[in-house]
């Protein structure tokens, strides 16, 4: 098994207007854009000085949801989407080949949460950020309908360890969970006004309070926060202007 199976290594987000997400999005973190000719399609890369954090496509078809998606790297994504479906979960795109790039299947946990399965051809570029990395993302959570079944089936998968479980009061408990001993995200169940299980990114953003000010500069939304979090950060949940859900986490003061 390779070192960084189960780990996130890429963000993806679909959204009807391409150019005006390249703006917020460069407003809002910083990133840079480029946009690369593919079979059928128009596929932007973000960047921060050149280095992709993560792509933008066009929503695939006119009654698809705006959303980011994460991809999660394994070592064999035909196998691996044989376990999903094995465990529970059900499959949106079939395991695909992306030319000189890698092979990718989008799938579902049994509890609806879509996510990415992604080998790469250039295991050696396509790596997780380091902790903390300005601008990238630097958190992954996911709001269940029964996070402990939901953990179940994702450590069956990628191996994925318990961590520190936060006690939140009425909330139930916020589980982090880790890859490689690494703390890379968290879990709980959603409250009712969440409608249906989803994960969330959390981008690295540094100063929190200025950041939230290009956000409604750009058009967007803050949902939630901002609220600090252990160990002194502050978040923020968000919604962008085409409708695709965002968090940041930052400092104060």
């Amino acid at each position: 098994m390779s070192d960084i199976h189960g780990r996130f290594v890429w963000y993806e987000l679909i959204s009807p207007d391409r150019e005006a997400s390249k703006r917020f999005y460069g407003d809002v973190m910083g990133w840079g854009a480029e946009d690369t000719q593919m079979p059928g399609m128009v596929y932007t890369m973000f960047n921060i000085d050149g280095t992709p954090v993560a792509g933008l496509m066009d929503l695939p078809e006119p009654n698809a949801r705006p959303g980011w998606t994460g991809y999660v790297a394994v070592d064999d994504v035909d196998g691996t989407v044989e376990q999903v479906k094995r465990l529970g979960g059900s499959v949106h795109v079939p395991p695909t080949d992306i030319a000189d790039v890698g092979r990718f299947s989008i799938v579902a946990d049994p509890q609806g949460a879509v996510l990415a399965l992604f080998t790469s051809l250039h295991p050696e570029r396509d790596q997780p950020a380091a902790p903390g990395a300005p601008a990238r993302v630097g958190w992954h959570e996911l709001a269940a309908v029964d996070w402990e079944k939901a953990f179940a089936f994702y450590s069956e998968l990628f191996g994925w360890q318990k961590a520190e479980g936060i006690d939140m009061g009425e909330m139930g408990i916020y589980q982090l969970f880790s890859a490689g001993g690494q703390p890379i995200g968290g879990m709980f169940n959603k409250p009712p006004t969440v409608p249906a299980p989803a994960w969330l990114f959390y981008v690295n953003i540094g100063d929190i309070d200025a950041a939230i000010e290009r956000v409604k500069a750009g058009g967007g939304q803050i949902l939630n926060g901002p609220m600090q979090v252990p160990g002194g950060d502050w978040i923020v949940q968000s919604i962008d202007p085409q409708g695709a859900m965002f968090a940041l986490v930052g400092k104060r003061g």
